[in-house]
């Protein structure tokens, strides 16, 4: 396996792109407005004429161990003996997150699929639904990780793009194949829980009624005191924990809006009825260390050498941790192997297995890293 990364800062690229390369997959996370500009696109359509180009608008590029903001952070692989098979759709081509799901999942051959990364439109899916069906239509064995675009704190508009393709609603998904591709997988939030455990009893989809029968967004407001009057902002800083009855890990939810008529609060991903919920908060040394361990499951499930790490963090971490940030980074860079390229973003949504599992997740306000390497 082959890297090339580049970054286009302040109007050029560093290193310089080559004129040709033979590189098979392309990823590129970063501005909107370069996204969208043909000439730009053009360039690096030139110089990686071989390849799949894939990516997404960022709340934050990650390019080595820093985070930067309207730039481009390029990452160019070419495997050995590895082939990958990427497919597109748009959101809006389906009835539902969770057909669309479907319908990315049948855009690859199945056969001899290894790996899966998905990027997604940040803002026009439903993450859970999206992830349900794309487990249901890939083989049991393959792993799926990925993450949703995003727009800084703006929630105003996602893009995706797919070579010539540079859509708001757009999916991706690559597809890797062989023999000789190994991946790993970590995913840890950090965030400390308060307040007792309350039950959900009333919800529909990704939308919260009430907590132990009582107005949800009441009851959230009661915790949150003067953050209350911030809200749906602040509602970044104080995610929610779920759990299924039958489960022992956790994933954590974010929210996006309130209705202060229907007293209700919508989030980044399904609330099922019946789950626990209990309120969180941020710590800032336990924010760091669960990057750290993010990264210290990601290479112990690899069971080799990192070559390239895709970092996908949440935009909630990154308004907490603010000028910290490079401190998440450079925990993750500590336990990587030596020479591993890192690249990512931070998003609206990741997606990845538990920690335990091989069973992909929505999660927020996570940091999940993906490892590759080929033998």
């Amino acid at each position: 396996m082959k890297i090339f990364q580049s970054h286009y800062n302040q109007g050029q690229w560093s290193p310089e792109l080559p004129q040709s390369s033979d590189a098979q997959w392309v990823i590129t996370f970063g501005c909107r407005i370069k996204a969208r500009d043909a000439a730009f696109q053009q360039q690096i359509l030139s110089s990686f004429s071989q390849a799949e180009i894939v990516g997404c608008t960022t709340s934050g590029e990650i390019y080595d161990n820093q985070v930067f903001d309207n730039t481009i952070v390029l990452t160019a692989v070419t495997f050995e003996e590895t082939t990958i098979e990427v497919g597109s759709a748009l959101v809006n081509d389906f009835p539902d997150s969770y057909a669309a799901g479907k319908g990315l999942a049948a855009a690859i051959p199945s056969q001899g699929l290894k790996y899966v990364f998905v990027l997604s439109d940040g803002q026009k899916i439903n993450g859970t639904d999206l992830v349900k069906g794309l487990s249901e239509s890939l083989p049991t064995n393959v792993l799926i990780s990925g993450g949703l675009a995003g727009d800084d704190a703006r929630f105003e508009e996602t893009l995706v793009w797919h070579n010539e393709q540079v859509k708001s609603g757009l999916l991706v998904i690559c597809g890797f194949y062989g023999d000789k591709i190994r991946f790993g997988h970590g995913t840890l939030g950090g965030w400390d829980t308060f307040g007792p455990e309350r039950k959900i009893t009333r919800s529909e989809g990704n939308v919260l009624y009430e907590l132990d029968e009582q107005p949800a967004l009441e009851l959230y407001k009661s915790y949150l005191g003067d953050f209350s009057k911030d809200l749906p902002s602040s509602a970044l800083l104080f995610p929610l924990s779920l759990q299924a009855p039958d489960q022992s890990e956790s994933v954590v939810r974010t929210i996006l809006n309130i209705d202060e008529q229907e007293q209700s609060m919508t989030f980044a991903g399904d609330i099922p009825q019946n789950y626990t919920a209990k309120l969180m908060k941020a710590n800032f040394e336990r924010l760091i260390d669960g990057a750290s361990g993010a990264a210290e499951n990601a290479m112990s499930s690899l069971n080799s050498r990192a070559d390239l790490a895709i970092l996908i963090s949440c935009v909630g971490r990154r308004l907490v941790l603010k000028q910290r940030v490079d401190e998440e980074l450079e925990s993750v860079e500590e336990a990587l192997s030596d020479n591993c390229v890192k690249c990512g973003f931070y998003s609206y949504g990741e997606l990845s297995p538990l920690i335990n599992s091989k069973g992909c997740h929505l999660h927020n306000q996570t940091m999940t890293i993906t490892t590759l390497s080929e033998d």
